[in-house]
């Protein structure tokens, strides 16, 4: 396992550390690195098996989850998952510094967390089955501000809402994007990294301009007051060591209260 996925490993395990046990589950990841198999996503094999043991435990839970990663690629089946309880009458809301709707042929890197929202999407590997994925018009982006070519390209295409870390000072903006899909309840997803760095340490891949705690607390309580919440992720805790990961809980458990409250 590479320092990057040692370093997100640790961070889920601290924030576990943090949530009563009785309301948790854990999802094993296998330490190998797995294989290509010929699909240009880097760890195929290993990623197919966390899917599919994802969506084995969350099919065993009567209310909606809260999936805690490791990177972004957790949210692949914990979607799908949402997907498939609400009837695909589900928006999206991709609250992340990055949109990941990149596919293989596109990826400056191989890393399937670039690639998750597209494969959502239907486009790449690893995608859902063909009555659970994700219309480009049920999707909102809040937050991203590092955008690849071929991804800048892919939301003008497609049209997707896009709400900017500056919009986000008051949640407006945001609830008339997701209200303009027409969905009936809302999936949330969280990378950490569509935090400002000045708010958490704890970033593999730390951007400048990203939201306040305030900001993504709030947006976070307004989706929820109006929509169902079917789902949610928080990933891309990458702590460097336990006393940062000490540092930055208190944070992210302040975004842990927002959904979950």
């Amino acid at each position: 396992m590479s320092a990057r996925a040692m370093r997100l490993a640790d961070g889920a395990e601290a924030i576990r550390g943090d949530l009563p046990a009785s309301a948790t589950r854990t999802v094993e990841v296998p330490a190998e690195s797995g294989d290509a198999l010929g699909t240009g996503v880097l760890r195929f094999s290993a990623l197919l098996g966390v899917r599919d043991r994802l969506l084995h435990s969350l099919a065993t839970v009567p209310d909606w989850a809260l999936t805690i990663g490791g990177d972004c690629g957790v949210s692949l089946g914990a979607v799908e998952h949402a997907m498939r309880r609400t009837d695909g009458d589900l928006a999206v809301v991709w609250l992340d510094a990055h949109p990941d709707l990149n596919v293989p042929d596109d990826s400056p890197s191989g890393a399937f967390t670039g690639m998750v929202l597209r494969a959502l999407c239907g486009d790449g590997e690893l995608l859902p089955d063909a009555a659970h994925r994700l219309h480009p018009d049920r999707l909102v982006l809040g937050g991203i501000r590092d955008v690849d070519p071929a991804e800048s390209a892919f939301i003008d295409e497609k049209q997707i809402s896009r709400v900017g870390a500056e919009q986000l000072d008051h949640p407006g903006l945001l609830l008339d994007a997701v209200r303009a899909t027409g969905a009936g309840s809302v999936y949330v997803h969280i990378d950490l990294d569509v935090l400002d760095p000045a708010v958490i340490t704890g970033l593999a891949n730390p951007l400048p301009f990203g939201l306040s705690l305030e900001q993504l607390t709030g947006a976070v309580a307004a989706l929820r007051a109006e929509f169902p919440l079917a789902g949610a992720t928080i990933a891309g805790f990458s702590p460097a060591s336990p006393l940062d990961a000490e540092a930055d809980l208190p944070t992210i458990l302040r975004v842990i209260g927002a959904l979950t409250r």
